[in-house]
């Protein structure tokens, strides 16, 4: 079905001219500057919310707290992509980056000083996801700038490695923090991660030229054009309604770990760190088995397999009652998550005309950062209502049905569009 290759020039070479990109100067520094810095946002996001609940926050405050980070998506991210399209992304990047920094060091500063509270935890979240939603589009299209076209994808599926594999490592190093000096210490390297990306983004990434012919890109009439466009290409709208459905329903499995761990199976912060350091594993998984597949393989129909995957494998988590089984059952939640973000990706930065590709980038993020925050306030009055178990079941068994339906109407389509 994913058509793996396996002989000639295929399994092994495809493999390792995939790996090959790394010891590239331009791919390579910015693989590795990504990885650090991904470490630190990983230990923050572990911290936060075990810090909130910490403070006396309610189950509806961390829904709010994630509803915060992501809420500026939706109102943002399309401008975004429009800025990731006429603006020197290396500036763009530098610039949100720099400020979003500020934020991991004044709650050093709040922690240290004992002032800290939860909405001034929320509060900085808000400002975190602006600069997010305004730089994300041109952080998500360096990759096929600085590779081959026919290496998009494995440039993609690489950079998701190193996403997955700071998901692994950032909450294992947050779990070793949190009960040695404390959610200060994951704070304070979120903060220091931030300095070798930037100077990377200032160094190594190449320096976007303007258009000159900004009817191109940017029609000032009909500033949304382009992006009207993106949705008009029926294999791109099937895949960012997979996505959004996926991300609104079942990413709220990682916002609710900490309840799911601390409220219904009596765990502690390590053990919560060992449940989305699982996670991490399993996603990183995913990144490594799209380097195996054929880069000519249908990703709709890879994307659907794993979206309905992701939704099974969270109602099973709702009712799981054995601490030992959560770690297996986020590792197949990664695995199921990432194979279908890459995928939708993926075809998103190879079907999308090049200069609309920001435009749809920044589609793909208010799909799934804007259906992770959607999703987060809402699982969050469920949840108070109902409890973290009956909540994340009904969230997967909803996801199931829907992805079963988006997936029948979206392979239906057989005609794939290739705007390369």
């Amino acid at each position: 079905m994913f058509d793996i290759q396996k002989t000639g020039t295929g399994f092994g070479s495809t493999f390792g001219e995939s790996i090959s990109l790394l010891k590239t100067r331009r791919f390579g520094t910015f693989w590795f500057a990504s990885f650090l810095s991904n470490i630190g946002t990983w230990a923050q996001q572990v911290a936060q919310p075990w810090l909130l609940l910490s403070l006396g926050a309610s189950p509806f405050l961390l829904g709010l707290d994630v509803f915060a980070l992501g809420a500026p998506i939706w109102f943002l991210t399309l401008a975004g992509g429009i800025l990731a399209d006429r603006a020197d992304r290396r500036r763009v990047i530098a610039t949100f980056q720099s400020i979003q920094m500020l934020c991991p060091t004044l709650l050093v500063v709040l922690l240290l000083t004992g002032a800290v509270s939860p909405w001034m935890v929320i509060t900085l979240s808000l400002v975190i996801g602006i600069t997010d939603a305004l730089s994300m589009p041109s952080f998500q299209t360096i990759v096929s700038t600085i590779v081959k076209h026919d290496q998009i994808a494995a440039g993609l599926a690489l950079n998701s490695t190193q996403f997955n594999l700071s998901r692994i490592l950032g909450p294992a190093i947050a779990g070793v923090l949190l009960v040695s000096v404390g959610a200060v210490g994951c704070f304070a390297i979120s903060a220091v991660s931030y300095l070798p990306f930037i100077f990377v983004a200032l160094w190594i990434l190449p320096r976007q030229n303007i258009r000159t012919n900004a009817r191109d890109v940017f029609d000032r009439r009909h500033p949304f054009a382009g992006l009207l466009e993106v949705i008009r290409m029926p294999n791109l709208r099937g895949g960012l309604m997979t996505v959004f459905a996926s991300s609104i329903l079942c990413g709220p499995l990682i916002t609710f770990c900490p309840v799911l761990v601390k409220n219904m199976l009596q765990g502690n912060a390590m053990q919560f760190s060992i449940a989305i350091s699982s996670f991490g594993v399993g996603a990183l998984v995913g990144a490594i088995v799209l380097l195996l597949i054929d880069t000519h393989s249908d990703r709709r129909m890879i994307g659907s397999v794993f979206a309905v995957s992701f939704g099974i494998t969270l109602a099973f988590v709702a009712i799981n009652p054995w601490f030992w089984a959560l770690p297996i059952l986020m590792a197949l939640a990664g695995l199921s998550m990432s194979i279908t973000n890459i995928s939708v990706n993926t075809l998103l930065q190879t079907q999308s005309p090049a200069q609309l590709r920001g435009q749809a980038v920044s589609l793909f993020m208010l799909a799934m950062r804007g259906g992770i925050s959607l999703g987060g306030l809402l699982t969050g009055v469920t949840v108070s209502l109902l409890g973290v178990d009956h909540a994340l079941l009904i969230n997967g068994i909803l996801a199931v049905a829907v992805q079963l339906f988006i997936a029948w109407s979206w392979l239906n389509n057989n005609v794939l569009n290739h705007n390369n």
